[in-house]
């Protein structure tokens, strides 16, 4: 139901700090990580990108809501973000195509939020604190209480996430009469990943996180996908598994966020748990093979180690984050193989990257 007496609302951190602020929509108490997206557009895709599992957002934009919700602008089947926290929420939107309001979405999605938090404040303590566990509660629960359960919220360090929004059955995507066959790994996917891939003439098979490389296989693809998605990448060793096959059959292989560490993992390189996070649509990314610059849209809580990618022998760095000197691409000297840590596919962001699909379907036709 909807509130004519918007209730007071908190957010509380686990170090127990709190913020103040206004309910939204559904009544109730939410559990994540909290994150920060500095995107000043494309609020929807976002929340329901499957990236964003687990996760607590926190939108640095001002203004949330103002132009509503168009049902053709989603990532996946809902929302995925665990709850929302922002400074100034639009119930009244003006775009002509928006199908419904923002709020009605959310009560619709049961989906917990909290507005009028002073958010400049909270991403400057995100900033200097780093990444950390929280509860939104906007059903006057008391202070000790969420205290207590938010005490046994697990970290976001080792948590497999990718079973909660994977595919439970194996679907296709795209023309089946397609010039080129993919088979894609779902940890997550994004829907426009698949749109891009179909867009280049490939009719792709999206397969559940946990099928083997013989279900993959199965589809006597022509190139191989491993997608985004949420979490530690470490505890899914199946899909280490899968990329290893993939790569031992020297298969062409692409891998975006996740599926990048995935790679890395399965090359013996270790992953980390950024302080903070690459979350936005204006990072700078640079291709050192190229020499080229790129505005990319990132959303990822891990990276792969770069010294130990700098010192693996099959494998180089192709692209770097500018701000802090991350890994934000590799490829294998000696494999059909590359990722990259951001989204070619930018929903929302710019379309700078998105020759990647292209070099993936360039790889492809190498062997096909």
């Amino acid at each position: 139901m909807k509130y004519t007496t918007r209730q007071s609302a908190i957010l509380l951190l686990s170090d127990g700090t709190i913020f103040h602020g206004k309910s939204i929509g559904i009544s109730g108490t939410t559990f994540g990580e909290v994150c920060f997206n500095t995107g000043m557009t494309g609020y929807q895709e976002i929340f329901t990108d499957p990236s964003y599992c687990g996760q607590i957002m926190v939108a640095t934009n001002p203004h949330i809501g103002n132009y509503g919700v168009n049902e053709k602008e989603v990532e996946s089947s809902g929302i995925k973000i665990s709850g929302l926290v922002c400074k100034n929420f639009s119930f009244n939107y003006s775009r002509e195509d928006a199908s419904e309001s923002l709020e009605d979405y959310f009560i619709k999605e049961n989906l917990i939020c909290i507005s009028d938090v002073d958010t400049r404040a909270l991403v400057s303590y995100i900033r200097e604190n780093g990444a950390m566990n929280a509860v939104i509660s906007t059903d006057g629960t008391s202070v000790a209480d969420l205290k207590e359960a938010l005490s046994n919220v697990p970290d976001m360090k080792g948590l497999e996430l990718a079973s909660k929004v994977s595919t439970k059955e194996a679907y296709f995507y795209g023309d089946e009469n397609a010039k080129y066959k993919v088979s894609a790994l779902d940890l997550g996917i994004k829907t426009n990943i698949l749109r891009n891939l179909a867009k280049r003439d490939c009719y792709v098979k999206v397969f559940p996180y946990d099928a083997s490389y013989s279900d993959l296989a199965s589809f006597n693809p022509d190139g191989f996908f491993l997608s985004n998605g949420p979490g530690d990448p470490e505890p899914l060793s199946g899909a280490i598994a899968v990329a290893q096959e993939i790569l031992e059959n020297n298969k062409p292989l692409f891998g975006i966020c996740l599926g990048h560490q995935i790679i890395g993992l399965a090359n013996g390189i270790s992953t980390y748990k950024m302080f903070n996070g690459h979350r936005g649509i204006n990072h700078p990314v640079k291709n050192v093979i190229s020499g080229k610059g790129e505005i990319t849209s990132q959303n990822h809580g891990f990276a792969v180690n770069k010294e130990e990618l700098e010192n693996h022998p099959d494998l180089e760095i192709t692209h770097l984050h500018l701000n802090d000197g991350t890994v934000a691409g590799m490829r294998l000297k000696n494999k059909n193989c590359f990722s990259v840590q951001y989204h070619p596919e930018a929903s929302p962001g710019p379309h700078d990257s998105s020759y990647l699909f292209d070099q993936f379907v360039e790889n492809i036709k190498k062997v096909s």
